[in-house]
């Protein structure tokens, strides 16, 4: 079995060094791009937060084995650099049936699990990341979204998960906003700078294991016995690979149609400020850092105030089948965070959004991540469906497990997951998808 014959660069990620998250944080250098031709036992093609975390466990596995892995990118400045910095503890948006519920006691477990792997690294090699488990704010606007709330707190009492919900004076008190009718606040989630955690697990990698930054893979081999990643300057042989490049991973051909008809990609944008000065920070009120999710994800505002004192944006979603957007697509959803900042916060009227970017997620139909083995040489992750900075972590290590043939308690919740349903074929998949976003953002208008 072999990949498409040609490469894809059109199709790679594209590090157009716009991300805030990367831009505020101490200059990096990148690890030097993979050169010649390189033998290993394992490769893991993706250095985002499974990919960190499915080297890592092989790397503790197999202690002697020679672990490499290769990005397209840079670390911190990938699609795992790129989001909200939420490491979220509880079932995100749990649906309301008995068996979503069923499902959201496995995603609890692995969630459990992924947070305390991330809570000890952090720990043990004194990664600097602003990591605080600060709990989050699941809040809603209109009277229809405030009702949701309440049965999210009925799903919550289910998984025996603390939380507490607010008015909006309450909220007032805690966010320095008045926009929010309601908010659901559970304690556990993790806040942090999610480019300065990828480059501290990056740093803190196990001794076997070589990370190659700014080297796509073009082309994949499978053919006897063995994998062949071919890259712009050499290439990798390995007897296994796993695979952890989300989204991204349907551009190699690896899967053919099949991948791509179980994973869409959606390009996501982020906007933050410079610090809050002192007299600003008085006129917010807000006493220490928070995090809010909306209760509309699709029109909603993701919402952050870190603490070094910045407020992040968050808000807007594109289905984008090349990983791209317009210029006229980025403007517009540009001057839309700067009117969810002045509705949300008028009393900083002269704070301006320093920086913007895109980021991107890859969504299944059924919310079930691809995950296990996915071909007889390939282990892998994808299929995020956002919020994935602890699911993925967990994942990830255990598609290192599975691989090996290691067993594992949490194995049993990953395989109870199930897998992606699939997509219709294009032109319909692409109709579909258009279709259920502008659904969402009319039933949601009055969350915007």
């Amino acid at each position: 079995m072999a990949a498409a014959a040609a490469p894809l660069p059109l199709r790679l990620p594209n590090d157009d060094a716009t991300n805030g998250w990367s831009a505020i944080l101490p200059p990096r250098t990148p690890r030097h791009a993979l050169q010649g031709d390189v033998q290993a036992d394992w490769l893991v093609l993706g250095a985002g937060f499974a990919g960190l975390a499915a080297a890592r466990r092989l790397a503790e596995l197999r202690p002697h084995a020679y672990i490499v892995v290769v990005d397209a990118g840079t670390v911190g400045n990938n699609a795992s650099g790129r989001n909200s910095g939420f490491a979220i503890d509880v079932p995100h948006n749990i649906g309301s049936s008995l068996e979503e519920l069923r499902q959201a006691a496995h995603y609890q477990a692995l969630l459990t699990a992924g947070m305390n792997d991330l809570e000890l690294l952090v720990a043990q090699h004194r990664i600097d990341c602003q990591w605080r488990r600060a709990g989050k704010y699941h809040c809603a606007v209109s009277p229809a979204a405030e009702r949701t709330l309440q049965h999210h707190v009925q799903e919550l009492r289910a998984l025996g998960a603390p939380h507490e919900l607010l008015d909006r004076n309450a909220l007032a008190a805690r966010l320095g906003t008045r926009y929010f009718a309601a908010g659901l606040y559970t304690p556990g989630t993790v806040l942090l700078n999610p480019a300065a955690l990828c480059r501290g697990l990056a740093d803190a990698l196990p001794a076997n294991v070589t990370l190659h930054e700014q080297t796509p893979v073009q082309r994949l081999d499978l053919s006897g016995g063995r994998v062949v990643a071919h890259t712009p300057q050499g290439r990798v042989r390995a007897p296994q690979l796993l695979l952890a490049a989300n989204g991204f991973a349907q551009q190699l051909g690896l899967f053919g149609s099949a991948w791509g008809a179980e994973t869409f990609p959606l390009v996501t944008f982020g906007s933050l400020t410079a610090p809050l000065t002192p007299e600003q920070r008085s006129r917010l009120g807000a006493p220490e850092g928070w995090g809010v999710t909306p209760a509309s994800a699709v029109t909603g505002a993701t919402l952050r105030y870190t603490d070094d004192h910045r407020i992040l944006v968050r808000q807007g979603f594109e289905y984008a089948p090349h990983f791209r957007v317009s210029p006229a697509v980025r403007e517009r959803v540009r001057c839309e965070h700067a009117a969810v900042f002045a509705a949300r916060f008028p009393q900083l009227a002269d704070v301006a959004l320093e920086h913007f970017w895109e980021g991107s997620i890859a969504i299944t139909r059924n919310g079930a991540p691809r995950w296990g083995r996915l071909a007889p040489q390939v282990h892998g992750v994808a299929g995020c469906n956002g919020a994935g900075v602890v699911k993925f972590t967990a994942l990830g290590a255990l598609a290192a497990d599975l691989a090996l043939g290691q067993d594992h308690p949490l194995l049993a919740h990953a395989l109870a997951l199930g897998g992606p349903t699939r997509m219709p074929p294009q032109p319909f998949m692409g109709l579909g998808v258009r279709a259920y976003i502008a659904r969402e953002k009319w039933l949601g208008r009055a969350e915007v």
